[in-house]
């Protein structure tokens, strides 16, 4: 982002009038949370990219911690059959290598540790999945029709997310529809009845609101595009950058982005600094309309970035995350997990004595 598209335009005071209104100060408030959150939500962008990078080493980190996994159970599995483990031994080395090697699967797709598992498990990793999908399909399902009401059949299958975001959006769907008409029917009946005056007067008010603020949009708009048209430009380096800006002009009028379109003005000398401190109060009455708009856009747009990221943190809807504490998050977990490939690695070492690793399954509960 340059300089130029975060200029910020500000009303300052005027000799005739030392002291802003009440509409002047909401236009600066305005201007100033919406160029913070333009802020923020370019800090975002950045971020995710950097994040992307970080998180391919992070996954380099993970498979190099489940190769040292598979050593470990690997290196279990021949300690199994030698003369120094009794039947104790014998049967705590046979939970850690069933239960490392459940995760490694399920979790880490290692298919080919199946026959691994199943030799060491009284029930087949195939067949503990399928009772572990029914139970969690049981739940699934309890849990749907105790939130939407409704009765699921018994062999209906939400064994996988994506069936079970299918059926979700269906009654959502359904749930919007009649919500839908509802409102219908009750706009039926409020247009049955005869309007009273009030009404009617705040009907014309609300249209005539929408109008001045489509209005004061497209007026900014053609002011620019008069002054910017590169056609009438003989110079070429003059056309190339009114060009440029009128591309920037575009981007901002189909968006309906006045605070950026008021920029542009300042920054073609459009309009003065004067101009705007003596900018009638009646028509910032409709500027700081849009401006509260595009302020809530920018708002939600940062929260549908931010929401993906707090979903996999595991973290509440309500807590504020920043860029800069997502990074922090993914190098706490980088430096978890290099601290559980070094020490894993040291155990594999010291390990090839069997009488070390049978000194350790002591401290090991079944």
């Amino acid at each position: 982002m340059t300089s130029s598209d975060r200029r910020i335009v500000l009303i300052g005071s005027s000799t005739e009038q030392k002291e802003l209104s009440k509409a002047q100060k909401q236009f600066n408030s305005l201007i100033q949370k919406i160029d913070q959150e333009k802020l923020h939500l370019q800090e975002w962008q950045q971020a995710i990219e950097k994040y992307n990078r970080k998180v391919r080493d992070y996954d380099d980190l993970v498979a190099t911690y489940n190769s040292e996994r598979i050593n470990l159970v690997e290196l279990l599995d021949t300690a199994y059959d030698h003369k120094l483990f009794k039947k104790a031994d014998k049967a705590k080395i046979q939970d850690l290598i069933s239960q490392i090697t459940a995760e490694l699967i399920s979790e880490h797709g290692k298919n080919e540790l199946k026959i691994l598992h199943d030799k060491y498990s009284d029930v087949d990793f195939d067949t503990l999945q399928e009772e572990s999908h029914a139970l969690e399909a049981d739940f699934i399902k309890s849990m749907m029709e105790e939130m939407y009401g409704v009765e699921l059949d018994d062999d209906i299958d939400l064994s996988s997310p994506e069936m079970m975001e299918t059926l979700i959006y269906e009654k959502l769907q359904e749930e919007e529809q009649r919500n839908a008409e509802i409102k219908r029917q009750r706009e039926e009946r409020r247009n049955k009845r005869q309007k009273t005056a009030k009404q009617l007067e705040r009907e014309a008010k609300q249209q005539e609101e929408e109008q001045s603020i489509s209005q004061s949009i497209r007026e900014v708009y053609r002011k620019l595009t008069s002054a910017l048209h590169p056609d009438r430009e003989q110079d070429p380096t003059e056309r190339t950058r009114k060009t440029e800006i009128m591309q920037r002009v575009n981007v901002a009028y189909t968006k309906k982005d006045l605070l950026s379109l008021l920029g542009l003005q300042l920054e073609v000398e459009q309009i003065d600094q004067a101009h705007m401190n003596n900018m009638a109060d009646d028509r910032l009455k409709y500027i700081n309309k849009i401006l509260k708009g595009q302020l809530e856009e920018l708002q939600q747009e940062i929260a549908q970035v931010e929401h993906p990221f707090k979903v996999q943190l595991n973290l509440s809807p309500y807590t504020k995350l920043t860029p800069k504490r997502l990074m922090q998050y993914l190098a706490d977990d980088m430096n978890m997990i290099k601290r559980d490939i070094k020490v894993l690695q040291e155990q594999l070492r010291s390990y090839q004595d069997f009488s070390i690793l049978k000194a350790s399954l002591k401290g090991y509960r079944l």
